[in-house]
């Protein structure tokens, strides 16, 4: 058999693989095993299986593969934050961010090459979109992350946290995404807690409602903007999905939740555009009712954006204004700009089908975004 026909296990969830197991005569413990081998302890040859029978390696060893992603890039920022491009096997690559922190370690995983929707405010939207990633593909981000942080598996783990902020919406990857999160909280894999998987989103209300019912993790909302006029500019999906039901759709994901569990809103401060005290109000106003924190974000610039970072000063009004309403806020300390791993600038390498350049060249000839007025 060809090497590219075979069936690349990071692919499969753990039913999947007791199935596959299955299917070929096979007990549905030896889906726990090679679980273990490849999650666990990052192996990637059947012959390091010792607890497998020696027929069975040699049987996947001929139909199977277990192959990871390949590093082009490997940056370390003089924070300790550390980027890697990775190439896949189309071509195309994508960014994974690991950022260390006294209490924890984050793993930003990417759900799509480029993004399919088109936020004026962030570097991945102008490459472009050309396809979603294969549960292999958002799986290998963590398989690698944790094999080259930790060598010795049996060490203190390193990846405490993992963010799907990377590149892409991931609700428009759902059975994707979905599954290789399936994966990271598995306790024969990753056993991350579901407090510690985080699901950004922008916004994809139907998709929200669906992962409700599928898979307990965290959820993280792109908001950027306290009403619709203003947000229709910088989040456009917001035409379809505005916030009146982003919101509706968030109280109920966070229904049966512990009083403590919290949505994480990310709201990136820019200059002029959304950080006025009038602003700040009205997301206070925004966020009643919902268990929430808001984690406010300087905007890391890139090359050809109209934008700038609010001034500490106008972040400080903004935020003491959150805090007097009752809200936890957060304000997110830069990480990785040196190395472009920030937020917001994650760019990959994007074979781009969507033509996205000529549309943002056509956005940057218009009226630039203004401060919205009531």
């Amino acid at each position: 058999m060809n090497t590219s026909e075979k069936i690349n296990l990071l692919d499969y969830t753990p039913e999947k693989l007791k199935t596959f197991f299955l299917e070929r005569g096979e007990k549905p413990f030896r889906a726990t095993q090679v679980i273990k081998w490849i999650h666990q302890y990052g192996v990637d040859s059947f012959a390091d299986m010792t607890n497998v029978s020696k027929a069975l390696r040699n049987e996947l060893a001929s139909i199977a593969e277990i192959k990871p992603l390949e590093i082009v890039i490997d940056k370390l920022s003089e924070d300790g934050t550390r980027k890697w491009l990775l190439r896949l096997a189309d071509g195309n690559c994508i960014e994974t961010v690991f950022i260390p922190e006294d209490d924890r370690g984050t793993l930003c995983i990417s759900s799509q090459v480029g993004c399919a929707l088109d936020c004026t405010f962030c570097s991945t939207a102008r490459q472009g979109f050309n396809r979603n990633l294969s549960v292999a593909e958002i799986i290998g981000q963590l398989w690698l992350a944790k094999k080259l942080l930790q060598p010795d598996p049996d060490s203190e783990r390193v990846i405490s946290n993992v963010v799907m902020m990377g590149m892409g919406e991931p609700l428009l990857n759902f059975d994707n995404v979905v599954d290789a999160m399936t994966i990271m909280l598995d306790d024969n894999a990753y056993g991350l807690s579901k407090r510690r998987v985080t699901l950004s989103t922008s916004g994809i209300v139907p998709a929200l409602e669906r992962l409700r019912e599928k898979l307990d993790v965290s959820l993280a909302i792109s908001l950027h903007a306290p009403n619709n006029s203003l947000r229709n500019q910088l989040v456009p999906v917001n035409r379809k999905y505005p916030i009146e039901e982003l919101i509706a759709s968030c109280k109920r994901f966070m229904q049966g939740k512990a009083a403590r569990e919290r949505i994480t809103i990310e709201y990136v401060m820019l200059n002029g555009i959304n950080d006025s005290e009038q602003n700040a109000h009205e997301l206070v106003n925004v966020l009643k009712d919902v268990p929430v924190k808001v984690n406010l974000i300087p905007f890391n610039p890139f090359p050809e954006t109209r934008y700038q970072r609010s001034s500490n000063n106008r972040i400080h009004r903004f935020r003491d204004i959150l805090v007097d309403a009752g809200i936890v806020v957060i304000t997110r300390k830069t990480r990785g700009e040196d190395i472009d791993a920030a937020c917001g600038q994650l760019a990959g390498k994007v074979n781009d089908k969507s033509r996205r350049e000529i549309h943002f060249a056509r956005i940057e000839s218009q009226e630039p975004v203004r401060e919205y007025e009531s």
